[in-house]
C-alpha cells in the first residue's frame, strides 16, 4: 500500500503545523518540514521541540527565506524533498502541501486512490501555447533575468524588464526542454522525484536558468517531470482542491464548507481559514477514520462561480458596446425571444418558421452546434460570434436575403440584449415566462455543472432555492431594464393573452398569432 511523505512548506502558526504533522503521521505517513527562515527562531524552535522525537518527521537541512514569486520557494521545496527521500526510504509518494492545506478525505481513501492510479499528479501545460496565465507578464517570466521581487519593488521590477528588452538581453531557453506551467501543488511517485533530483544535480544550467526566472514554482518541477516521465504516466492536475476569485486571490474555506469539500475529487484543500476551527476538527477526525465512502459530485468550482456571480451587474470582462461593429442597419428588424428553457423557445420558433416567412436561427450565441451557414469563419466558435456579434448578424441578414430575423437569447445574457437594443435597427423582444419546478431546477443544476448525479439529495435541496432566486434575478433584470418593444408570453396566461403578445411581437395576422399561442405542449418539460 502507498506510503506518503508530505513535503510541508510553512511560514507561520507553529501550533497548527504541529497539529497537522501529528494528524498525518498518526495515519502511518511521513512529513518533511520546511519552516520559512522569515518565520523566526522561536516559532521554529517550538516546532522542533514538539516533533523532533517523531521518527516519521524530518526537517529540511537548510531553511530558506522565501519570497512569493522567487526561486527561494523552489529551493525550499528541493531541500525538504531531499530530506524526505533520505529519511523515508519506504515512502512511495511525495505530496507537496502548505500549512494552509487540510485533508478532505480519509488517509485510507488517499492510500487506496494512489494505489489505483500509478502515475504522477502535477499540472503541466505548455507554457507558450496554453492560456494558464490569465493576467500579467507571460514570456517575460522566462526570457529576462529577474533579481527583484515584483511585490516589493514594482517600479524597478518592470523597469528592469524594459531595459533588458531595449538592450536585447533576451535569454535562450534551456536546451532540450519544453517549458511547462501549472500549480505548485503536486504528488509525485518516488522514482519520479529521484529522477528529478538526479537531473538537478546533472543540469546546473537548468537550475541557474530557473533561479533567475519569475514565479519558478509554477514552471520548474512541471517542466522537469514532463521532460523525464512518459506522458501517459502523468495526470495533469493537482490533487489539492483550490480555487481563485476573478481577482486572482485564493478562495478561503470556512466551517460551512465541510460537505462541499468532501464531494470534490481531491485529497486535500487549501486555503482553510484560521478561524474555521470546527472544519479543521471535523476533517482531522475524518482523516483517521476507517471505512468511509465518499459521493464525488465535483461541482465545487462551478458552484463557486455561480454563487460568486449572483448580484453582479453585467460581466467584468464583457466586450464594450462602443467597441463593437457598426449597426445592423436601420431598415432591419431583429426579433429576440428570451427564454431560460431553450427547448420551449425552440418549439415556438419552429412554429414561427412554419407559419410565417421569418428566418429563425435560435440560440446562435449560446449553442456551439447551432445550425449556421459558412460565413468565412466568423461563425466557427461561440467566442467569435459574441466578439463580432453585429458583423455576424449583418452577414446572416445578407445570406438569407431578409430584413426580419428571429434569434433566441438566454435571459442571463443581458449584455447581448442591451447591445442589440442600442442598435439603429429595430429590436423587438418577447420574454417567455416559464414555471420552474424542483425537477427542472435539479436538472438545470446538473446540466450546468452545479451538481451531478452523485450530489446528495439534501445538498441538492439546499441548492435549489438559490438557483430559483438566481433565475428570478435574471428575469427581473430583463424587465427592470425598461426596454422598448418588450412583450411577454407567460405559462400562466390564457391562450388569448399570449396570442395578443405574439401579435404585437411578430406583427402577424390574428389567426396566425392565435395558432402560435396554441402550439402543442409549448411549455412542457
Amino acid at each position: 500500500m502507498a506510503t506518503i511523505a508530505y513535503i510541508l512548506l510553512c511560514h507561520k502558526d507553529p501550533q497548527a503545523i504541529i497539529d497537522q504533522a501529528r494528524r498525518l503521521t498518526a495515519a502511518g505517513d511521513c512529513v518533511s518540514v520546511h519552516f520559512d527562515a522569515n518565520g523566526g527562531a522561536e516559532a521554529y524552535g517550538q516546532i522542533r521541540a514538539a516533533l523532533d522525537a517523531d521518527p516519521r518527521v524530518t526537517f529540511a537541512a537548510r531553511r530558506h527565506r522565501c519570497g512569493w514569486g522567487e526561486w527561494s520557494l523552489v529551493a525550499a521545496t528541493i531541500s525538504a524533498a531531499q530530506a524526505a527521500l533520505e529519511a523515508f526510504p519506504r515512502a512511495t509518494h511525495f505530496y507537496m502541501m502548505s500549512g494552509d492545506c487540510i485533508p478532505i478525505k480519509s488517509a485510507e481513501y488517499a492510500h487506496e486512490f494512489l494505489d489505483r492510479h500509478d502515475r504522477d499528479f502535477i499540472e503541466s501545460f505548455d507554457f507558450f501555447d496554453s492560456d494558464w496565465i490569465k493576467t500579467g507578464i507571460k514570456e517575460e517570466r522566462l526570457i529576462y533575468r529577474h533579481v527583484l521581487n515584483e511585490r516589493k519593488h514594482k517600479r524597478l521590477f518592470y523597469l528592469s524588464i524594459e531595459w533588458q528588452r531595449r538592450l536585447g538581453l533576451k535569454r535562450r531557453l534551456p536546451e532540450g526542454l519544453q517549458i511547462q506551467i501549472g500549480s505548485q501543488w503536486w504528488c509525485l511517485r518516488r522514482q519520479t522525484l529521484e529522477a528529478v533530483m538526479a537531473f538537478i544535480a546533472k543540469r546546473r544550467d537548468v537550475v541557474r536558468f530557473f533561479a533567475r526566472s519569475w514565479i519558478p514554482d509554477e514552471t520548474f518541477f512541471q517542466t522537469l517531470v514532463r521532460h523525464l516521465v512518459p506522458g501517459d504516466e502523468i495526470e495533469s492536475r493537482t490533487l489539492t482542491f483550490l480555487m481563485f476569485t476573478d481577482y486572482g486571490m485564493p478562495v478561503t474555506f470556512y466551517n460551512d464548507h465541510y460537505d462541499l469539500l468532501l464531494a470534490q475529487d481531491f485529497l486535500f484543500a487549501r486555503k482553510v481559514s484560521p478561524e474555521a476551527q470546527d472544519l479543521k476538527a471535523r476533517l482531522g477526525e475524518l482523516y483517521a477514520a476507517k471505512g468511509e465512502s465518499f459521493a464525488i459530485s465535483n461541482e465545487g468550482r462551478s458552484l463557486y462561480a455561480f454563487l460568486a456571480g449572483r448580484g453582479r451587474i453585467g460581466h467584468r470582462f464583457a466586450p464594450r458596446f462602443w467597441e463593437n461593429e457598426a449597426s445592423l442597419g436601420r431598415d432591419r428588424e431583429l426579433l429576440i425571444v428570451i427564454c431560460k428553457k431553450w427547448h420551449v423557445a425552440k418549439r415556438l420558433t419552429r412554429r414561427i418558421a412554419r407559419l410565417t416567412d421569418l428566418q429563425v436561427v435560435d440560440y446562435v450565441f449560446h449553442e456551439e452546434g447551432a445550425k449556421l451557414p459558412d460565413l468565412g469563419g466568423i461563425q466557427s466558435s461561440l467566442a467569435k460570434r459574441a466578439r463580432h456579434r453585429r458583423s455576424l448578424m449583418r452577414m446572416l441578414y445578407e445570406y438569407y436575403d431578409t430584413s426580419r430575423m428571429v434569434i433566441c437569447l438566454d435571459p442571463g445574457s443581458l449584455d447581448l440584449v442591451q447591445d442589440f437594443c442600442s442598435d439603429r435597427a429595430v429590436t423587438t423582444l418577447l420574454e417567455i415566462d416559464c414555471d420552474f419546478d424542483d425537477a427542472y431546477l435539479a436538472g438545470h443544476a446538473r446540466r450546468t455543472g452545479l451538481a451531478s448525479d452523485q450530489t446528495p439529495p439534501d445538498a441538492l435541496a439546499r441548492l435549489l432555492p438559490t438557483i430559483r432566486d438566481a433565475l428570478q434575478m435574471e428575469a427581473d433584470r430583463i424587465r427592470d431594464a425598461g426596454f422598448a418593444n418588450y412583450h411577454r408570453l407567460r405559462q400562466s396566461a390564457t391562450t388569448d393573452q399570449n396570442a395578443r403578445a405574439l401579435l404585437r411581437f411578430l406583427a402577424v395576422p390574428e389567426d396566425v398569432a392565435q395558432d402560435l399561442a396554441q402550439t402543442e405542449k409549448l411549455f412542457d418539460d
